[in-house]
């Protein structure tokens, strides 16, 4: 029936999410879900959400959500941020998607490295974007000099995705400083397992740009909430799009639970530090099994076996009830992408790999 499909449909890639299987007493380290529950707050607050006032819109502007983010980051970023400075989404690829729309498309091609989140090519396909991507170096990692070129944006991970690197935010403020006159993008789904947001810079950058999820660190892939905190023009361009779009992006529920989660600081960093354990036991075992390790700032390691083929080995592990992400590409088809578990699911990965390394 695809006569009926638009012209726009018969050139759209789709962006392939990791696979949710429905397999019983599956060890599942392929989508960089927390492997922690929420903080007990939030679900409380769910639940009590979960009210006859669910029959009524919720507020547009989620204003109160926004109020709470930005009272957050104002201490956690010794900044003064505002909520006129946030913006709020139906999980962090809606902001993103809102994001291309209205800052990133323009004459001049938009940039992103060649190895980095695959939505953000499928985002220019589906809005029309020219885009230019740049090569991360021998290491994989974001050389901030390889931008100094003209683009209409700019848009990476920190840390990057796939790869888990880490750029500094000495190395942004460079990036910004030599990109005045284009909006910077900032992805940071990662950045509480390792790093310094730069939400600290937007107030001396105006066209910085930071994205942010409460799946990763917050346990919250489930509720879909996303943020964005920039100059308050940017925003007003997101909330020209959200308006044009859906006024009503985030339920009560959503709101309720995101609140919690920013309430409950103690929980959040007891499991942020629970999982950075994790990653660094893990990346000492698999380097004791033979892996490279790429050095890792987020909630996964990236590995790969100088005598093992990737696509064998994820098989392999997938035969076992064990599922990492491979992914079939230039440059790193010879690398797992692995999600930090807990520790025994971590600790199961490492025997089977020291069975199938030894093979």
């Amino acid at each position: 029936m695809s006569q009926y499909w638009s012209s726009l449909v018969h050139t759209l890639t789709p962006y392939v999410p990791g696979e949710q299987p429905k397999l019983q007493q599956l060890i599942k380290l392929n989508t960089n879900e927390n492997p922690y529950p929420p903080s007990p707050q939030v679900l409380a607050a769910i639940t009590g959400a979960a009210s006859a006032d669910l029959r009524l819109y919720p507020d547009p502007g989620s204003d109160r959500l926004r109020e709470t983010i930005a009272a957050y980051y104002s201490r956690e970023s010794d900044s003064s941020i505002t909520p006129q400075q946030v913006f709020v989404g139906n999980s962090s690829d809606e902001v993103l998607a809102h994001t291309f729309q209205a800052l990133l498309k323009h004459a001049l091609p938009l940039l992103f490295p060649d190895i980095t989140y695959s939505f953000y090519p499928v985002y220019c396909g589906l809005y029309g974007i020219t885009y230019r991507s740049v090569a991360l170096d021998a290491d994989f990692r974001i050389q901030t000099a390889d931008y100094a070129q003209p683009n209409g944006g700019i848009i990476f991970p920190n840390p990057n995705a796939p790869t888990g690197c880490l750029l500094g935010l000495e190395q942004i403020a460079a990036l910004l400083e030599s990109n005045r006159d284009s909006v910077v993008v900032i992805d940071e789904a990662y950045i509480d397992f390792g790093g310094a947001s730069a939400i600290r810079l937007v107030n001396r950058y105006p066209n910085l740009l930071v994205v942010q999820t409460l799946s990763k660190s917050r346990s919250l892939a489930g509720l879909r909430v996303g943020l964005a905190v920039g100059h308050p023009d940017l925003i007003e361009a997101l909330n020209r799009i959200k308006n044009s779009f859906n006024s009503y992006p985030l339920d009560r529920v959503a709101v309720a639970g995101a609140m919690a989660a920013f309430e409950d600081q103690a929980y959040f960093e007891q499991i942020c530090r629970a999982v950075i354990a994790t990653r660094d036991r893990l990346t000492q075992g698999l380097q004791q099994l033979g892996f490279f390790v790429l050095p890792s700032a987020a909630n996964f390691v990236f590995a790969r076996h100088p005598q093992h083929d990737a696509a064998t080995l994820a098989q392999r592990l997938r035969e076992q009830h064990i599922i990492v992400r491979h992914f079939r590409l230039p440059r790193i088809e010879q690398f797992l992408r692995i999600s930090v578990g807990t520790d025994a699911e971590c600790d199961a990965l490492l025997t089977t790999l020291a069975q199938l390394a030894g093979q």
